[in-house]
């Protein structure tokens, strides 16, 4: 699956996958939903992401965790 909203570069982060354009990690992302924090306060916090942003941070998790080959662009 590709994964346009998603960019994993060694000189941003140290490699981990952000939010493309953004030096917000996907980690984060996903801990603060997984803390229950709503994805209106998410986006409150980080006024760069867009609500498809948190969604792609979504799938690329279910896709790495389902081991399916994964598209980096």
């Amino acid at each position: 699956m590709r994964h346009e909203r998603i960019e994993i570069n060694p000189a941003i982060m140290d490699g981990k996958p952000v939010i493309r354009g953004t030096r917000v990690p996907v980690e984060l992302v996903l801990r603060k939903l997984g803390a229950g924090m709503t994805t209106e306060a998410i986006l409150s916090e980080h006024p760069r992401l867009a609500l498809d942003d948190v969604r792609a941070a979504q799938a690329f998790a279910a896709d790495y965790l389902a081991d399916e080959d994964i598209i980096y662009r």
